[in-house]
């Protein structure tokens, strides 16, 4: 049985890509050196389900799922917003940048896909969705402590045009990405 670890996400503009990169290097400025584990800028998304290992001969059914979502919601679009901190800026665990969704586009379309996901195994989850972009995780919590966290995020668009099923493949030198299927939001 071949197996890949995947997860469906939106894909990010070259332009808040940037952005972000320049806010992860702000805040790397204010804490200890190697206390975060930053993500690179090229390999930031919005994670809309963490699938894990999933089997190959599964993957036309998820591929199928995402097709049926897409078709039910027209193109819609987010802001950047804010820096926060999981679980909490005090004991930080992953630093974020947030994103607001004005016209509430985005939770109706997470729970549509956890909902064609549940039939193939994929019970939705239990803690609550929070559309968030992964700056960095933290490796060293004592260094990260009393970090104020704090930088200017400009509001750009982040478009939704499409959601995407994307292949993850853990390397030493970090997570190698593949597209693996792209459905295009035509509602």
């Amino acid at each position: 049985m071949a197996v890949i670890r995947a997860f469906i996400a939106v894909q990010l503009p070259v332009e808040v890509k940037e952005a972000l990169g320049n806010v992860s290097r702000t805040l790397d400025s204010q804490v200890t050196r190697g206390a975060v584990r930053w993500v690179r800028p090229e390999q930031m998304h919005l994670t809309l389900r963490f699938l894990g290992d999933t089997d190959v001969q599964s993957l036309p059914a998820v591929q199928a799922a995402l097709d049926a979502v897409a078709t039910g919601y027209k193109p819609f679009t987010l802001q950047l917003e804010g820096i926060g901190c999981f679980p909490n800026a005090r004991r930080p665990r992953v630093i974020w940048v947030g994103l607001s969704d004005d016209a509430g586009h985005l939770q109706p379309l997470k729970v549509a896909l956890d909902e064609r996901l549940d039939p193939l195994g994929w019970l939705p989850e239990d803690k609550p969705f929070r559309a968030h972009l992964t700056l960095g995780r933290v490796k060293d919590e004592r260094a990260a402590q009393g970090a104020a966290w704090t930088g200017d995020v400009p509001r750009l668009p982040v478009p939704v045009d499409a959601i995407h099923l994307i292949e993850s493949r853990l390397q030493p030198s970090g997570p190698v990405y593949t597209l693996r299927h792209s459905s295009p939001l035509t509602g």
